[in-house]
């Protein structure tokens, strides 16, 4: 039997606040409880995705995406939910990342996100949290290491049919084999990426591969390193 919805939990609060106020049957407040503490969780996370994708945008911090990431976590946490816990971890890692720019938060988060999502069998948070440790690797020079979790990443996308993402996913690895030389590689990436995000209606991955293809020089140039590391994640 499938999990009752956000509403089919609020409704079946307000059935057991009736029943305790007209009937004196307390024995379904607790349950009650933890369904709203579910919906809290819920509510908290896409919240603070919300106000992500804003900064995206528009690049200015809301000091409300932290909390909101962070009070799911300790709801997840509470409720037993790994898979919920994974992800709002995720998302604090994230905010480090790319809102604050601090790897040396943001990394232990992403590899715990990892962790838990491996543990509860999350593919989509796997491939969200191995894409970011890429990004930190690129960013550090640490070029073998990026492109193994941007890979992987990649692989995890495909699988569970995020074709966007895996687009988004090559990009980062256009610019990493742009810097190790390895050109027809990442020419043949620019070409499967941009069939892919235009087959999706991803315009800003396929801008963002446009972009890329032109860091594409000969070895003795620039080849644009780190460029990744400001990449946008249009699935977030």
């Amino acid at each position: 039997m499938s999990e009752p919805g956000m509403d089919g939990r609020l409704e079946k609060a307000k059935l057991s606040y009736e029943r305790a106020v007209f009937a004196g049957d307390i024995g379904e407040l607790a349950a009650a409880e933890q369904d709203l503490d579910q919906v809290e969780a819920d509510l908290a996370l896409a919240r603070g995705r919300i106000l992500h994708a804003r900064f995206l945008h528009d690049r200015r911090e809301d000091p409300r995406e932290l909390p909101l990431f962070e009070r799911a976590t300790d709801l997840y946490r509470t409720l037993g939910d790994a898979a919920g816990e994974a992800e709002s971890v995720f998302w604090q890692g994230c905010y480090h990342q790319v809102v604050r720019d601090d790897p040396g938060r943001a990394v232990p988060l992403l590899r715990q996100s990892y962790d838990l999502a491996t543990a509860a069998g999350n593919r989509h948070t796997q491939s969200e949290a191995l894409r970011h440790l890429g990004i930190a690797d690129h960013a550090a020079g640490r070029l073998d290491a990026a492109r193994e979790h941007l890979e992987t990443s990649a692989r995890l996308r495909r699988e569970i049919g995020l074709l966007a993402g895996a687009a988004a996913d090559q990009v980062g690895l256009i610019y990493i084999a742009t810097a190790q030389g390895r050109l027809d590689d990442a020419l043949a990436l620019a070409e499967e990426a941009y069939a892919t995000a235009e087959a999706c209606g991803a315009r800003r991955i396929m801008r963002q591969v446009e972009e890329a293809r032109d860091q594409i020089r000969p070895p003795a140039g620039d080849h644009g390193t780190g460029s990744e590391g400001t990449a946008v994640l249009t699935e977030e």
